[in-house]
């Protein structure tokens, strides 16, 4: 059953093919037998017969022709004096066939209304009032008018329908095409978040490992102690790089974070404290403070907060010079959370801040302002008056 409703859908000519076989048939065989027409009389009804099966045949592929050929297959009866016949159902076929076409106008299809309207009262003018039956003329006119009206409203309904169905598709489409784009910019903005944190991870790490190192060769003939310490901190620091980078790039192959025990929650406000510490390790001093209430803060400010001090603080220990202290100051304000990130620093390298580091390869500044345009805060850095170098930020509560 489904593949001859398949066939059906696949092949519409063919189908109006054979109901317009079968509609000449019969009308042929209502033609010949009637008997009070003469051989000339049914001779005359064939060209008309024919007509209305090609109409009924190529409906669909020339819609616009076929009506008109009816049409003049209705004035060829007229004319002819020939009486009606099943072929005459073509009529209401095409009709319908015209009101439901897209591709012809609804100024058309109210004209073959129009000209459907007065079928009927010219069949009544050419035959009943001929024949003297005027008695039953209204009656029969008005009768006949409403075959052509339910067909041309049929066929206008379905238009309709039809319209609505392709204008539903070409809104869904549409939006599927949003949502594909919408899902690539995603893809595209967690990407560079992951680049973003990528950075942060290996420009913080990396420098804590250099440093550390250059401190346990410097110290590993005089005091061995200390450079085992400082390697302990150089393979702490370079697992938990490891860790955080294996978990963003499992997240850049898959999307999603990994569900495995190398999984490292993103950092937060409180671990800035810990960042403190680590850089203090690798001999940098730094002044740390709190002020106001802790708590906790969107997930999207704490992990800012603690990627620009984090790149505060890489920086000062690239650039600041070896005798460079730094100080961090954290104040929690009703509304948001304040950050103030100060070095003395004197390096002539500090002068590259701006543009992401010496090496060229980091973030800076840019990256920067771009974590805090994020989430809707202000960024206020420059040189501090005597040296050195001060960054600040408000980063709000609501992030955007």
């Amino acid at each position: 059953m489904q593949r001859l409703y398949d066939f059906l859908r696949r092949h519409p000519t063919g189908v109006d093919s054979f109901w317009a076989v079968l509609l000449f048939g019969i009308a042929m065989l209502e033609v010949a037998d009637n008997g009070a027409n003469s051989a000339t009389t049914k001779l005359i009804a064939v060209p008309s017969v024919i007509a209305m099966g090609l109409v009924v045949a190529l409906r669909r592929k020339w819609t616009l022709p076929m009506f008109w050929l009816a049409v003049g297959a209705g004035v060829y009866k007229l004319l002819t004096h020939t009486d009606t016949n099943l072929a005459d159902f073509a009529m209401l076929i095409i009709l319908y066939t015209v009101a439901a076409s897209a591709e012809i106008s609804r100024r058309m299809s109210r004209t073959a209304l129009a000209i459907g309207f007065t079928a009927a009262p010219l069949y009544a003018l050419r035959f009943h009032v001929d024949k003297g039956e005027t008695s039953d003329n209204v009656f029969f006119t008005l009768f006949a008018i409403v075959p052509f009206v339910l067909a041309w409203v049929l066929g206008d309904s379905l238009r309709t329908r039809r319209a609505y169905y392709a204008q539903l598709v070409e809104r869904n489409q549409r939006l599927e095409k949003e949502r594909e784009a919408q899902a690539k910019v995603a893809v595209a903005a967690e990407r560079a978040r992951i680049a973003r944190e990528l950075h942060d991870v290996v420009a913080h790490n990396v420098s804590v490992m250099v440093v550390q190192a250059d401190g346990a060769a410097y110290v590993m003939d005089v005091a061995p102690d200390q450079a085992k310490e400082a390697l302990q901190t150089i393979s702490g620091t370079g697992r938990q790089a490891l860790a955080e980078m294996r978990r963003l790039l499992g997240v850049l192959r898959t999307g999603e974070p990994q569900e495995s025990e190398d999984y490292v929650p993103q950092p937060d406000v409180e671990q800035i404290e810990v960042l403190v510490e680590q850089v203090r390790a690798a001999g940098l001093a730094v002044d740390f403070e709190v002020e106001g209430a802790p708590r906790r803060l969107p997930s999207g400010v704490e992990l800012t907060a603690y990627r620009i001090v984090q790149e505060a603080l890489t920086n000062t220990r690239k650039h600041g010079g070896p005798d460079a202290r730094a100080s961090v100051r954290l104040v929690y304000f009703d509304d948001g959370l304040g950050l103030l990130v100060e070095d003395d620093g004197r390096g002539a390298a500090h002068e590259l801040y701006e543009d992401g580091g010496a090496d060229g390869a980091g973030h800076g500044l840019i990256g920067m302002r771009e974590r805090i345009g994020m989430v809707g805060g202000t960024l206020d850095a420059g040189p501090r008056p005597g040296g050195g170098f001060r960054i600040s930020a408000l980063l709000p509560l609501k992030t955007r």
